[in-house]
């Protein structure tokens, strides 16, 4: 064993041939120095690569854990199956389930105010309107933090439709939307690549050289009214959004 590079080859193996499996916490940096009988900064720099790859993250005193890299797929049509009222699952629990996966949402801050000059000009308002911003985290069980989302609503129609308040809307929002009249009928998507910012990385539990997969979503009613402005950020390799079968013309 000659150097960090050399080592973090060898703790790539031995993770991805299932040794170490995700959730796991890598041997102690002491207990690698004796096993490799390598210095203290040549294995801190092999974690830094492996980190940077996305393979672990490193949590102080609480070690390094391999990280969690089993991919969602979140296909578009997750939403057309949640505009009724009264279920009890939303887009991306719908979408978990289907995969056999724990999926939860949980809210994590509920705020009433201005909101950002783009978001009120997304919504077709006034930068000086009342808006109910919603910050929640689409989980796998309950500490596998898998996409951070950041969603605006008009504060009139988050009242109406009872999605205003600090709790989880069970269901979704869409068929609380739809169970006040207000159902959502289009949903565009823009989709782009980055890296994350600190915010993101400490929420994503990664490094900030694995790069996220950054979503703008526009909702509409029939009438052409933005409902909703959702942006969300999730590590490239957590994700897989799929279009499947959509009109050519």
């Amino acid at each position: 064993m000659r150097g960090y590079r050399e080592l973090a080859e060898e703790l790539r193996r031995r993770i991805n041939d299932g040794e170490f499996a995700s959730g796991e916490t890598l041997p102690r940096i002491v207990d690698l120095i004796d096993e490799y009988e390598l210095s203290r900064q040549t294995v801190r720099d092999a974690i830094g690569v492996l980190a940077d790859e996305g393979l672990v993250v490193t949590m102080g005193k609480g070690g390094t854990i391999v990280r969690n890299r089993a991919r969602v797929r979140i296909p578009l049509n997750r939403y057309s199956r949640v505009l009724g009222p009264g279920g009890t699952r939303g887009p991306w629990e719908t979408a978990c389930h289907e995969q056999g996966l724990d999926g939860q949402m949980k809210v994590v801050h509920v705020a009433r105010g201005e909101g950002p000059e783009d978001i009120a000009e997304l919504l077709g308002v006034p930068a000086s309107s009342e808006l109910i911003h919603r910050r929640r985290y689409a989980m796998i069980g309950s500490d596998d933090i898998v996409q951070v989302q950041d969603v605006w609503y008009p504060s009139d129609l988050a009242d109406e439709a009872g999605i205003s308040g600090e709790g989880k809307v069970v269901g979704g929002v869409f068929g609380a939307l739809t169970a006040a009249g207000h159902a959502p009928a289009t949903a565009s998507e823009q989709v782009d690549s980055r890296m994350p910012t600190p915010s993101e990385a400490t929420q994503l539990k990664i490094s900030g050289k694995v790069p996220v997969v950054a979503v703008q979503r526009l909702t509409k009613a029939a009438d052409g009214r933005v409902l909703e402005v959702l942006r969300c950020t999730a590590p490239a390799d957590r994700v897989q959004l799929t279009y499947d079968d959509l009109p050519l013309q």
